[in-house]
């Protein structure tokens, strides 16, 4: 296979790309029947070097649901990285077992390490605070299919702004489209890295930087909500007293739009009270559901199936 392609960063695939990517996976919604055996015969590895429920399950599922079979590990103390192997040496061996590997990893830049030895496609499925480019291709699909467009609109980013890369990743994916407008709500501690609002000002993208997620409510037509990380605070007293800082409620949906929607990338801690998740605006359980197809869009289209 000489033009192997692997998915490091969701600009590795231009938007006339994402958006065949994206028909692809509404049409799996549609006809799951149609692509039930596309992957017969074919094996993803799960290569998990560091714990992740819903990912991991969300790749697993996307194979199965191809038809394909699963191997792998979900945390690095069950590999021979325990042992001290290095990623170059385990994906040259997985190559060996499978068809196409998913690798999460701690350490920023080990998935593109190994896509640099691999024979095999290799999705990066989050390194370190880096990338997750699965999940801005699960927020750019649930976006699109539910409001039938990726431009012309207002997002509020909520929470952890300066540590979520999952908040960083949808950002750059975003600017790609025509007339965006970010607000970015945060504590101050949390803010937005100047990277980001040097490079949205360079590109003359619209973007405030507020306190208060009330205020900004009503102008919003999406609202990422994202959690505060215990593990990305170098104290527990920062993270105690901040962690509650942004609840969504019942009483701050009412100054939203009729159709905002809510996204949350998952886990959710406690960031959304539960009361929310019968409003029709709150979509991140079906995000979820979202993730699966594009998964299996990615799996497809790097096996050159689809």
């Amino acid at each position: 296979m000489n033009n192997l392609r692997h998915l490091m960063s969701p600009l590795d695939f231009s938007t006339e790309e994402l958006d065949k990517l994206f028909d692809l996976a509404n049409d799996i919604e549609k006809n799951p029947a149609k692509y039930a055996h596309l992957c017969d015969g074919k094996i993803l590895a799960t290569c998990f070097y560091e714990p992740s429920t819903r990912t991991r399950l969300s790749f697993e599922s996307a194979m199965y649901n191809l038809g394909g079979n699963v191997l792998g590990f979900s945390d690095a103390g069950s590999s021979s990285a325990a042992k001290g192997e290095s990623v170059s040496d385990t994906i040259r061996t997985v190559s060996c077992f499978a068809d196409i590997c998913a690798m999460r990893h701690p350490k920023e830049g080990a998935p593109m390490v190994a896509a640099s030895k691999s024979s095999i496609p290799v999705i990066n499925a989050g390194d370190g605070g880096h990338q997750h480019p699965t999940q801005t291709l699960t927020d750019l699909l649930t976006i699109r299919s539910l409001k039938g467009r990726l431009d012309n609109f207002t997002i509020g980013l909520c929470g952890d702004l300066k540590f979520g890369r999952t908040v960083h990743s949808l950002i750059n994916a975003l600017i790609r489209y025509e007339n965006i407008t970010f607000i970015f709500i945060s504590p101050e501690e949390l803010k937005v890295p100047d990277y980001i609002t040097d490079m949205l000002k360079d590109k003359g993208i619209a973007y405030e930087e507020v306190i208060s997620l009330e205020n900004c409510m009503p102008k919003l037509d999406l609202l990422y909500m994202t959690r505060v990380q215990r593990e990305r605070f170098f104290n527990e007293e920062d993270y105690v007293r901040l962690k509650d800082f942004y609840i969504l409620t019942k009483a701050k949906m009412q100054l939203a739009k009729e159709d905002m929607l809510v996204l949350h990338p998952l886990p959710r801690v406690n960031e959304i009270s539960v009361e929310v998740d019968d409003d029709p605006r709150a979509v991140y359980f079906k995000q979820v559901q979202y993730g699966m197809y594009v998964r299996m869009a990615l799996i497809a289209t790097l096996l050159g199936l689809a």
